[in-house]
């Protein structure tokens, strides 16, 4: 049975820092991209943050380049999300996921749709307060 499991979550000032991270059991981690995601009741799940199987390759949207950093340890089979400046528009469920590397669109290792994850964390909150 797979599982991924986020921890690292909680409430933070406005300009503060989190480290997310997101142990996973039943895979062969190192099989997997792995991406982070996030939603709102007033939004749908939002692409974060993506690592392609190896950690070579990152890939982030513009409204968290540069305060943002994912990266992987495939010995412990754990994505972190190192979290820097926050705003309170960070606020939100996070979602750690994983994507089977040989299901990727060719050329490209790492991925961003939501949609396209074949597995999913429970979530964990974070709350960014001004």
């Amino acid at each position: 049975q797979v599982q991924l499991v986020e921890s690292g979550g909680g409430v933070v000032q406005a300009g503060g820092s989190l480290r997310l991270s997101c142990v996973s059991s039943g895979l062969t981690f190192s099989n997997y991209a792995m991406g982070w995601f996030r939603q709102t009741p007033e939004k749908e799940r939002e692409f974060v943050a993506s690592i392609s199987w190896g950690g070579g390759t990152t890939y982030y949207p513009d409204s968290v380049k540069g305060r943002f950093t994912i990266s992987r340890d495939n010995a412990k089979n754990t994505v972190y999300l190192q979290m820097n400046s926050l705003k309170p528009e960070d606020t939100a469920v996070y979602y750690c996921a994983a994507r089977r590397k040989s299901l990727l669109a060719s050329g490209r290792p790492y991925y961003t749709d939501p949609r396209e994850s074949d597995y999913w964390g429970q979530g964990t909150q974070v709350t960014v307060s001004s």
